[in-house]
Order: C-alpha cells, then structure tokens, then sequence
C-alpha cells in the first residue's frame, strides 16, 4: 500500500486531514499521513459529527467496557457531564460504515485514543486503557481493516 500504487478507497479519521470536528473543535492533521494518500480515494469521516454531536463538544468517554462492549449493549458512552451519547456513537458509527461500504473501502486509518475511532487504546471509565472505539469495533465486524495513524505511518515509511 505505498504511495501511488492502490487506489482503492480507504477510510480515514476526518480530523487527521485537518478537518476542525475533534471535541475541542481542533484537528490532528497529519502533512505525512495526506502526503502518503495523495492520489488514494480517502473517505474521510467524522463519525461523532456523523452521529448528530456538533463541534466542539464535550468530551466523551466509554464507561464498562470499550467500543466492542458499547455496540453489544454492555457499556455506554457518557460526556464529561454525564449525559449518556451512546446513540449518538452508535449512530455515527453506523453512518460512517454505510459510507466506508459504498466506497468500497477494505481500511481504514483512524485517530488512536477516540471513544470512536480508537484502534488500540480509549480513555474508558476514567483513564487511557486498552480497546477499540465504537466506529473501529464496528469496522473490524466488517472485515474492513483498521490502523492506528501511527502505525500506518511506520508501515508506509518501511
């Protein structure tokens, strides 16, 4: 998957090309990570925004599990305040898929430590743990692949 050999389509954290939809109404954007996917079909998706949360928000954390639990009814999602955002995840995360399935993505790139987009690590029940988030659990459901920037940025520069 080097620069410039597949065009296949492929999901990415909208915040990563820049795109101000993080909860503080910031982006991460990544000049390495746009430059490694010029000429790709990249489908950039905000899945909280997807879900109906406006920019910025509060922040949200998984409670009683991590993004897999969240999709099976075992954990919630809940803002700083305490509102439960649950549907508002799921909802998202449901949308964004539809869009990664018509484009005929098979990866996705997502924005590590996102109640949503988190691969590997999410804050949950009050701290940095382990887990997916709501929108990569429910991609890996779906056989669509999914990388951290991180990772997909060692892997592309090998």
């Amino acid at each position: 998957m080097s620069k410039g050999k597949s065009n296949g389509a492929i999901v990415l954290s909208a915040c990563l090309l820049g795109r101000p939809c993080r909860f503080d109404g910031k982006d991460k954007f990544t000049p390495e990570l746009a430059f490694l996917l010029e000429g790709r079909n990249v489908v950039a998706v905000c899945p909280e925004e997807l879900g109906g949360l406006g920019t910025p928000r509060p922040p949200c954390e998984i409670r009683g599990g991590h993004g897999a639990d969240v999709l099976d009814a075992k954990a919630r999602v809940l803002s700083a305040d305490g509102t439960d955002r649950t549907e508002a995840f799921l909802a998202g995360a449901h949308a964004a898929l539809e869009r990664a399935i018509a484009s005929g993505a098979q990866e996705a790139i997502l924005k590590e430590r996102s109640p949503s987009c988190g691969v590997t690590s999410i804050y949950r029940d009050g701290a940095l743990g382990r887990g997916p988030g709501v929108f990569a659990a429910l991609l890996s459901r779906h056989n669509i692949r999914v990388s951290n920037e991180v990772r997909a940025l060692r892997r592309k520069m090998k």
